[in-house]
C-alpha cells in the first residue's frame, strides 16, 4: 500500500513513515510537473530505507 502512495502521492509517504519535514520538501518538489519523477524516486528510496531500518531494529531486539 505504501508503494502505491509513494508512486502517486510521494509527499504523503513521508508523513506515513514519520518524516514530516521531508514530506513538506517533497510536496514543493512534487508541485512542479518536472519534479514529480524525482519526488517519486526519492519516496520509493525512503520507503526501502524505512523497511530496512525496521528489519534491523527487529533483529537487534531479537538478539538481546
Amino acid at each position: 500500500m505504501r508503494l502505491i502512495i509513494a508512486i502517486f502521492l510521494p509527499f504523503l509517504l513521508f508523513f506515513t513513515i514519520g518524516r514530516p519535514i521531508a514530506g513538506i520538501i517533497c510536496f514543493f518538489l512534487q508541485v512542479t510537473l518536472i519534479g514529480w519523477l524525482p519526488a517519486t524516486i526519492w519516496a520509493v528510496y525512503a520507503l526501502s530505507q524505512f523497511k530496512t531500518d525496521r528489519k534491523i531494529d527487529a533483529a537487534l531486539r531479537n538478539r538481546s
